[in-house]
């Protein structure tokens, strides 16, 4: 295969029927490129932009969010875009000490272009990790990512889809399943255990395939008078008391869940004529929260949290840092502050009544938006104001 790409939009080639061979072209010299040993370099030089008009990046594997690249470059190429592939510089190995040099989020430039937002050494470890806790090849996660802590919706899962991909060896911390389809649009569900750690870094290494979409379908402990247990909950907005991101991104910004999402969300919910509220989740690293009663209370109230749980504030937080629409779906398993604590016996009812009802609302959800948006959710709201969207005459 070629080792460069070159492609200027002629009239003749403006149709997408024109376009796909040739985006499929500059993808396997991509692919061609990395398996020489070297990093692939993309260049595009987009000449509706007044003052951007020359973006670029490196890639690495190209081949595992191939899909991705595949729609992002259409778009370029369809707006009449000229780009160019070429190789870069050699790859660096694993346990080359350069590489975490490569990868300091520290030094990491937050209004890159969204194609390019991660570097080559930071996809590589990301995706080298992946393999190790979930137990599959990236190739085979899917655009619509669901993040669980329980077996019980593993076992949904696995009764609705039967022949999806699952995990290669037996033990791993993070498994995944990946209902595959055509061009990446089924859903994989991670089993991501139980903390904010975990969550934290699942979505680090997820990101670096560009899901169009990740949701939290989790439990939490009700925290109002009305709520009864197997009441769902529907994020808003978070209470950040989970701490792994502080240093990374400051308290005082928003963290809100896509708003399409929430709206496809509530309808199914409304569909079903489930119970359900709207409102903020305080999301704690400290599991027994309630031996700090009177301090944790405080928080909740200044906070108008309305349940509580360990993972979806850090699934959120990250989802607004690498621009992936996300939404929480929390059920009501306990009510800790009303003495309905969460006991062994009564969990296990709970689960089992819950577990299908739930993981069933959030793939209805996400055949409402693989309709509605096939070419992934609208993401204007987590866009910084210097970074305009990849195609189109009119962004700067």
């Amino acid at each position: 295969m070629a080792d460069r790409f070159e492609f200027q939009a002629e009239e003749d080639l403006n149709s997408t029927s024109d376009i796909h061979p040739i985006v499929e072209q500059a993808c396997d010299t991509m692919e061609s490129i990395y398996q020489g040993g070297e990093y692939p370099k993309v260049l595009v030089k987009r000449s509706w932009s007044k003052h951007n008009p020359i973006i670029t990046g490196e890639m690495a594997r190209p081949k595992s969010f191939r899909w991705y690249l595949v729609r992002e470059l259409k778009k370029l190429a369809t707006k009449g875009a000229e780009i160019k592939i070429i190789p870069s510089r050699d790859r660096l190995a694993l346990n080359d000490p350069e590489l975490l040099d490569n990868t300091d989020e520290d030094e990491w430039d937050i209004t890159q272009k969204k194609l390019f937002l991660f570097n080559p050494e930071r996809i590589e470890i990301s995706l080298n990790r992946l393999e190790h806790y979930t137990g599959t090849q990236p190739e085979d996660f899917q655009r619509y990512i669901l993040f669980t802590n329980y077996d019980m919706h593993v076992e949904v899962f696995l009764d609705k889809f039967p022949d999806c991909i699952k995990p290669e060896r037996k033990g791993v911390q993070m498994p995944a399943y990946h209902h595959k389809l055509d061009d990446n649009k089924g859903i994989t569900l991670v089993n991501i255990g139980v903390g904010p750690a975990n969550a934290k870094t699942i979505t680090d290494h997820v990101a670096v395939l560009r899901p169009d979409a990740m949701i939290m379908v989790g439990h939490c402990g009700g925290l109002r008078n009305h709520q009864e247990i197997g009441d769902f909950v529907l994020a808003t907005g978070f209470m950040r008391n989970d701490g792994v991101l502080d240093d990374t991104l400051p308290l005082n910004i928003p963290i809100t869940p896509n708003y399409l999402l929430n709206v496809y969300l509530k309808e199914v919910l409304d569909k079903y004529n489930r119970n359900h509220r709207l409102g903020t989740i305080f999301t704690t690293a400290n599991r027994n929260w309630e031996f700090a009663k009177r301090r944790s209370v405080e928080q909740i109230h200044m906070s108008r949290s309305i349940a509580v749980d360990m993972e979806s504030a850090t699934v959120a937080t990250n989802g607004y840092r690498y621009r992936i629409p996300n939404a929480t779906l929390l059920c009501v398993s306990d009510k800790p502050l009303h003495g309905k604590p969460k006991l062994s016996d009564e969990a296990q009812d709970f689960y089992e009544d819950s577990k299908q009802l739930h993981l069933d609302i959030v793939i209805e959800v996400l055949e409402i938006c693989k309709h509605n948006y096939p070419e992934g959710l609208p993401n204007a709201s987590i866009r910084a104001m210097n970074e305009p969207l990849m195609g189109g005459p009119d962004e700067n």
